[in-house]
């Protein structure tokens, strides 16, 4: 998984290979978010996710918080991709 920052936000995009396990990883990060306080701008097609991190509360920039999402986020990528 590559974040790229783009904007003042970090941007990825992933492929699945079906919609359930696409579904699963957004369930996943939406429990992680909700734990965080911190919730991703993201968009769902069938097996692809696109997720987008800033910090609206500080402008819209990329703080410490999206660095730590992203790390967090990356985790939970390889529990699908590397297991």
């Amino acid at each position: 998984m590559t974040w790229k920052e783009e904007n003042n936000t970090l941007q990825a995009s992933i492929k699945f290979t079906d919609f359930r396990t696409a579904w699963a990883f957004m369930t996943e990060v939406a429990l992680l978010a909700e734990k965080m306080n911190h919730h991703p701008s993201w968009s769902n097609t069938y097996n692809f996710v696109h997720i987008t991190l800033c910090t609206h509360d500080e402008g819209d920039i990329i703080t410490e918080k999206d660095i730590k999402m992203a790390e967090k986020i990356s985790a939970i990528y390889r529990k699908y991709h590397d297991g």
